[in-house]
């Protein structure tokens, strides 16, 4: 595995894979990494000659409260992870480099409609930071595919819609989110939950999945079906942020005739932050 830091060292071995017409697969993380991002990797290996990985923790999709002082860095056991797997390049540029002229001055990329409801309403200015980021890493690396986990469904989405807007010659592959042995969806923040709440941060999933179950037995008004279960949810001890039935691939309202949905929830415990997704097809 070769750690390369330079943006002008990572195109100069990019130049010599387009050479041999090497397939290349990216992850793009911002480290801290578990068997969800490695999952993504083992992918990319079974797909692709070459797999870069980058870590960079990127400071403009984070809102003023929130985490990015306090994210985990983990660079050395998530460098010795993706040596153990085999991987050709760990990128792992500087905050200096991506964004040279500062994020004030920083020109931005911005997914219309997509990146403005649901996940996006709750955090202004998040995918806007999204889109930007991973547009700069794949116009950095040039890959041919690129791999995301589904568990963030509406990032996924955004990227989606940016590389088609954009014609971008690659295709970007979801992963099925990889869960702990008691059903919770794995995150790099969970190390934030405390004991009791760690306990407690399955029941999401678990409530989830009665919700789709009642779906599938035959309720259709989902407005008042999700509200029922965001009270259930916070008489457990969460608070709900959001707990939304859209289209799979819109993310809008669902109509009659849809038959292909998504259950995007998102809820505190403590001061963490959970998120999941629930593909529904009636």
């Amino acid at each position: 595995m070769q750690i390369i830091n330079e943006i002008s060292d990572l195109r100069e071995i990019r130049r010599t894979w387009q050479s041999s017409a090497k397939v290349i697969a990216f992850v793009p993380t911002m480290g801290n990494l578990h068997q969800g991002h490695l999952n993504l990797v083992r992918e990319a290996k079974k797909q692709a000659d070459i797999v870069v990985v980058s870590i960079f923790v990127n400071p403009m999709q984070f809102g003023p409260d929130e985490d990015l002082d306090a994210y985990p860095k983990t660079l050395e056991s998530d460098s010795r992870l993706l040596d153990d797997l085999g991987i050709d390049v760990l990128f792992m540029p500087s905050a200096n480099d991506i964004y040279a002229r500062g994020l004030e001055q920083q020109t931005f990329v911005e997914v219309p409609g997509l990146s403005y409801m649901i996940c996006g309403a709750s955090r202004p200015g998040h995918f806007r930071g999204v889109a930007t980021i991973v547009c700069k890493l794949f116009n950095m690396v040039q890959p041919n595919l690129a791999f995301f986990g589904e568990k963030d469904f509406q990032q996924l989405q955004v990227i989606k819609a940016m590389v088609t807007d954009f014609s971008m010659n690659l295709k970007v592959f979801g992963v099925t989110t990889t869960r702990e042995d008691d059903g919770l969806a794995m995150s790099s923040r969970n190390h934030y939950l405390e004991s009791k709440e760690r306990k407690l941060a399955p029941t999401l999933y678990k409530k989830m999945h009665e919700l789709v179950d009642e779906i599938q037995a035959g309720r259709r008004d989902f407005s008042r079906l999700t509200q029922e279960y965001k009270l259930q949810l916070a008489e457990l001890g969460f608070n709900p942020d959001y707990l939304e039935i859209r289209n799979v691939e819109t993310l809008l309202q669902p109509g009659h005739e849809d038959q292909h949905l998504v259950l995007l929830a998102a809820a505190f415990l403590g001061k963490t932050r959970l998120i999941d997704n629930l593909q529904i097809r009636l």
